[in-house]
């Protein structure tokens, strides 16, 4: 059974699928935010603490490839589900996926920590763009809680990520990294439980292929994905023997250039070869600069993981005196290293409620920002936390410890800009995309994510503790690239509102 999606309101006034997509993708990014936060301190972290005692720069490029590979793999997610299994089914594989990668991961961190890694890429690959064209077919096409309805969906990402590192940063100071990294797997258990028993609730729309292969063509395509899976596993179990030896760093720059060059011949694909009206390309060209912000806008906002990541744990002073609550109750003599990546949770959990009634507002005012001007607001909002990081640099290039709250106006900034961007950003997708590549296109969207995580990674590989008098210019020359996208990508603002508008207001 469904329920009509426009009369639809049993979920704060939202329609009750939000609630299932609301709580599976809160718990799935508990288990990938709390991952992600460890994974370069560990990889850093000596032998002698129990880590991998690799270089910052080879960390980084890791941290890169992992993150952008978990947003790469949206690119087939999006397409099996458009094509093969639906949304539903897809979301329910990848959290499988996810689980057992976990799971991995708390078992032998030391051994099979990359293949841990690959098997939690993989799931989220399955589930993230999936997700998140979900939400948008919930609603139906002139549905005016649409916007709202994915910043409301964008607070769960947030208050899982919230508890993500308060457990993870908690348990990694006491218990140790298999705790901190085991708790992921208990997180997604719980995203799948609650998953199970509640999408019912789903739109029709999440439930079946929207351009589904029939006959010999399926056939076809599920041996491609069967061939896929068997090469994707003799390479790892050949890197894993030690057959074949693989640098990370290069290995880095090189698929930067790849996943570019996907996005663009993906891209080209669906516009030219689409069969699209005249009206669905001149909305994919306001799809196309929403793509470009987005992907200046997380080589700089990733850097949290990384870079922000280790000027926490190194340079940033986080000793608690004896008296102290957290001290006295919880027995900690500092404060945890991932939990300075709070600041950004507990931001976008205060602010999104006022974000998603600022749009509505505005909308109802006849004052209706394009999806690039929001975008390119965004850009310049995070751009200006690196100039924060560039003063605070300043003192610990002269080897001094700096004030905590040096990071976490950082990450006010960046939460603001985040909230300006992200939500904005993939109700752009769902709204502007061609209906029946509305998967696809949220797959070649979240490449995007993919490319800002490879040059993030590439980018903090830059910040050599060796070499500590270098930080102040490149946080600088990232805050300056920044802006500067940002300038350029407003200045398409008037040409832009004209396409995103176009055979929208003749359905209307």
């Amino acid at each position: 059974m469904t329920t009509d999606k426009t009369n639809d309101n049993s979920f704060f006034g939202h329609p009750g699928g939000l609630r299932t997509l609301f709580f599976t993708e809160m718990w799935e990014r508990m288990s990938y935010y709390g991952m992600r936060a460890l994974l370069v301190l560990f990889m850093t972290a000596s032998l002698q603490k129990e880590g991998l005692g690799f270089t910052v720069a080879t960390a980084g490029a890791i941290y890169g490839l992992y993150t952008g590979a978990v947003y790469f793999l949206g690119l087939p997610g999006g397409w099996l589900a458009d094509r093969l299994i639906g949304g539903k089914k897809a979301v329910w594989y990848g959290g499988l996926v996810i689980f057992a990668g976990h799971i991995v991961l708390a078992i032998d961190l030391q051994n099979l920590f990359f293949v841990g890694l690959i098997l939690v890429a993989t799931g989220t690959g399955l589930l993230k763009p999936n997700i998140s064209a979900m939400v948008g077919q919930q609603y139906g096409d002139n549905d005016g809680r649409r916007d709202s309805g994915y910043a409301l969906y964008y607070m769960g990402i947030n208050i899982g990520s919230l508890i993500a590192y308060l457990t993870t940063g908690y348990l990694q100071e006491n218990w140790g990294w298999h705790y901190a990294f085991g708790i992921a797997a208990v997180g997604m258990a719980l995203g799948l439980i609650q998953y199970h028993f509640t999408n019912n609730s789903l739109s029709s729309d999440s439930v079946l292929p929207a351009n589904p292969y029939e006959g010999a063509a399926k056939r076809k395509a599920w041996t491609a994905v069967y061939a896929v899976i068997a090469i994707a596993v003799l390479i790892i179990v050949l890197a894993h023997l030690g057959t074949i030896t693989i640098d990370p760093l290069a290995l880095a720059k090189q698929v930067a250039v790849f996943f570019t060059a996907i996005f663009f011949a993906y891209f080209g694909f669906i516009y030219f070869k689409g069969k699209l009206s005249d009206d669905e390309k001149r909305r994919m060209w306001a799809l196309f600069l929403v793509c470009v912000a987005s992907a200046c806008f997380w080589s700089g906002f990733e850097q949290a993981g990384s870079s922000l990541n280790l000027f926490a744990q190194d340079y940033t002073a986080r000793a608690l005196s004896d008296g102290s609550l957290l001290t006295s109750w919880f027995g900690l003599s500092s404060i945890p290293t991932v939990w300075f990546q709070l600041s950004n949770s507990l931001f976008i959990i205060i602010l999104s409620p006022f974000f998603a009634a600022l749009w509505i507002n505005l909308a109802k005012r006849m004052i209706d920002p394009s999806y690039t001007l929001k975008c390119a607001i965004g850009i310049v909002i995070m751009a200006s936390g690196f100039i924060v990081m560039f003063m605070a640099s300043q003192y610990a290039a002269q080897g001094l410890k700096v004030a905590p709250m040096w990071l976490v106006t950082t990450y006010f900034l960046h939460t603001v800009g985040e909230l300006c961007l992200s939500p904005v950003a993939l109700s752009a997708v769902s709204k502007l995309s061609p209906k029946r590549f509305a998967g696809q296109m949220m797959g070649v969207f979240v490449l995007t994510y993919s490319i800002g995580n490879i040059i993030a990674g590439l980018l903090s590989g830059n910040f050599d503790p060796e070499n500590v008098q270098e930080m102040p210019n490149l946080y600088l020359q990232i805050a300056l690239f920044s802006i500067a996208i940002g300038i350029v990508i407003a200045l398409f603002n008037f040409k832009s509102r004209v396409w995103e508008k176009s055979g929208l207001q003749d359905s209307a």
